[in-house]
């Protein structure tokens, strides 16, 4: 089942929508009239997913300025490469 929701549904309804979602439902989110993202169960075949803890950059220190004269775009790019 796919069905169509706009974004106020999505907002009134998230508890509903989740136990949906939950049981196989998928849903497309319409945000000013056009689709926007969909909504989908979580395959549990898939990857499963890191724990936040456990990710080296979330206790990372702030770095404050670049000494190395590099954009925070470059940073962006070094770190999260695609």
């Amino acid at each position: 089942m796919n069905a169509i929701i706009n974004a106020k549904q999505l907002r009134n309804s998230l508890p509903k929508l989740v136990d949906q979602v939950r049981k196989g439902a998928r849903f497309t989110v319409i945000y000013r009239s056009h689709p926007a993202f969909q909504i989908v169960p979580v395959d549990s075949s898939s990857a499963p997913l890191t724990l936040l803890e456990s990710d080296s950059l979330y206790h990372a220190q702030p770095v404050g300025r670049s000494s190395d004269g590099a954009s925070a775009s470059d940073h962006d790019a070094t770190l999260y490469p695609k």
